[in-house]
């Protein structure tokens, strides 16, 4: 094969791989689209603006649907830089999948909510491990970290840890339960509702043994 060949075809494989930066973290947003990105609901919820994900409007979720991993993570740690505006409510969810409509049924909800009416914080996970405390500002960029390995999710928020659960044996056999639970799954933003405006940039992934 021709040596110019063989570089348009390196570089073309380049181009469609995830970006990588240092120590095996991966960006699963390229910080100018939502490619490998599918929106349920209300897709306008979404948009991309000075390189973050914007999220505002009605109720809908934003899941990764890329190429990482074919978009099926079951340990990983992940992190993503946030700002919230005051009364907003978002969410991180981790182990869901894709659904048209309402509030994703499978996996936990990592909450993204400084200042709105509903008393679980950021960092919760949601109605399972709750923060009431507040660590961190609206109009301010904090990083959300969570780490799952087998049945432990860690949340961290600008790297203070409040969150440490450990998932009980036999949990999807509780009430409620069938869906909320560790398996895998994929990553989802939330849009929560039309008074409430997040952003997210820096979205990343490394992926655990």
């Amino acid at each position: 094969m021709k040596p110019i060949v063989c570089l348009l075809m390196a570089a073309l494989f380049l181009a469609c791989s995830p970006s990588r930066t240092s120590k095996g973290w991966i960006n699963l947003f390229d910080g100018k689209t939502l490619n490998g990105w599918r929106a349920s609901e209300n897709p306008s919820t979404f948009r991309v603006e000075d390189g973050a994900i914007v999220v505002h409007g009605p109720r809908a979720h934003l899941f990764y649907d890329g190429a990482v991993q074919q978009a099926n993570f079951k340990n990983f740690e992940f992190r993503t830089r946030v700002m919230t505006t005051p009364g907003s409510n978002s969410g991180i969810f981790i182990h869901t999948g894709y659904q048209e409509t309402g509030w994703p049924e499978k996996g936990y909800e990592v909450q993204v909510n400084n200042s709105q009416s509903d008393w679980r914080r950021t960092g919760s996970l949601y109605a399972v491990d709750d923060v009431k405390e507040v660590y961190v500002k609206d109009n301010e960029w904090y990083t959300e970290y969570i780490r799952v390995e087998g049945n432990r999710i860690t949340i961290k928020i600008n790297d203070r840890t409040v969150v440490d659960y450990t998932e009980p044996a036999g949990v999807e056999k509780e009430q409620g339960r069938a869906l909320k639970h560790l398996s895998s799954g994929t990553i989802a933003l939330q849009g929560h509702d039309p008074n409430s405006k997040v952003y997210f940039k820096e979205v990343q992934i490394r992926p655990l043994p």
